[in-house]
């Protein structure tokens, strides 16, 4: 009979467990802040005009299954990189949470993510502030022309940013 009970509580413990893995139940009360700068490189003392990023593209966010709220922006440094720049940003916390590039003009639901096709950028790094997501060269931003964030763990798409060009 103990040895029933004891497995009973062992099988008991795995599954609380993995169901706190899947949910990350804490992150809907903790918030990740992050304020970083948009750094490149500056124009040096021979150059002529100040080298400034130039914005290609912009957007708001929109919510979908969570608040979502803030601009995102596509800039082309000096360098020639391009980096997604997320500013006033604010979302839902999450387990498992991605920044995409949407091939679609709008994202309202799950399903166009899934159907449209789409670049991930990187784990979201924070759920509130300013945040930089390089682009890579390959990706066609006349193709690629929502931002979305979105939960991996349970294909939920939190937010989304149609992008115009500048």
């Amino acid at each position: 009979m103990k040895t029933r009970t004891a497995i009973i509580a062992a099988v008991g413990v795995v599954i609380v467990a993995a169901g706190w893995y899947a949910f990350r139940p804490e992150r809907l009360f903790i918030d990740q802040t992050v304020d970083e700068k948009l750094a490149y490189a500056a124009p040096t003392a021979d150059s002529t005009a100040a080298a400034k990023p130039a914005t290609l593209a912009q957007g708001m966010f929109h919510s979908n299954a969570h608040e979502t709220k803030g601009n995102a922006t596509v800039l082309k440094l000096p360098d020639g990189r391009r980096v997604l720049r997320l500013t006033s940003f604010e979302t839902s916390n999450g387990p498992d949470v991605h920044i995409y590039l949407v091939a679609a003009a709008d994202v309202t639901d799950d399903g166009i993510v899934k159907t449209a096709g789409f670049v991930d950028l990187a784990p979201m790094k924070g759920n509130r502030g300013d945040q930089n997501y390089e682009i890579p060269v390959d990706v066609d931003l006349a193709k690629y022309r929502t931002v979305t964030v979105w939960c991996k763990r349970f294909s939920v798409n939190f937010g989304s940013a149609p992008l115009a060009g500048a």
